[in-house]
């Protein structure tokens, strides 16, 4: 294989700063799945300030002296992310009218990144985690989109705590693929 493959493949020093936003969103998931009743109004805020924190994470990754190979995907993920959780945040009502389609694009893009980062990636660790990644996040974006159509609250308030905590479990993961193997970095 390659020595420059092997070197960095997706690994940074930024690991942790992932795995502190896949806490954040756990932590985000339980608690909207216990409190259902506080709305869409908060639902859209907390996650549009997720997006924006894991959009700022993504932009570090992409720009720094160690970024990963495919940064570009980083690099536009982070924009969209920010984007994204900008207009949550800014504006209420648009936010509750298009809060399903918001999530669905968010994650969409996120199921084919995770299926592209995967199809690249060569034999490495929890290659099968992320082809499985990308469809359960394509199927949830898919879901967001029939949500929208069905503009029942309750659909959108499981589905959203249901991704809060499946996206913050598969970034913890990542997060720990992510860290770059000490022995590895010695031996180049």
């Amino acid at each position: 294989m390659n020595t420059k493959i092997q070197q960095f493949q997706e690994q940074s020093h930024s690991w942790w700063a992932v795995l502190v936003v896949g806490i954040l969103m756990v932590i985000a998931g339980f608690a909207y799945w216990l409190f259902p009743v506080i709305g869409y109004e908060v639902a859209s805020i907390l996650f549009g300030w997720m997006l924006v924190a894991f959009g700022v994470v993504q932009l570090c990754v992409s720009g720094g002296n160690r970024r990963p190979k495919n940064w570009g995907w980083w690099l536009a993920g982070g924009i969209l992310n920010m984007f994204v959780g900008f207009m949550l945040i800014r504006n209420i009502t648009l936010a509750e009218l298009l809060f399903p389609y918001f999530l669905a694009v968010v994650f969409v893009y996120s199921g084919v990144t995770a299926l592209v980062s995967a199809a690249w990636r060569g034999r490495r660790r929890l290659r099968w985690v992320r082809y499985f990644n990308g469809i359960i996040l394509l199927l949830i974006g898919f879901l967001f989109f029939e949500a929208g159509y069905w503009a029942n609250v309750y659909n959108v308030s499981f589905l959203t705590a249901l991704a809060f905590v499946y996206w913050g479990t598969t970034l913890i993961i990542f997060s720990i693929d992510m860290k770059p193997d000490k022995t590895k970095v010695r031996a180049a």
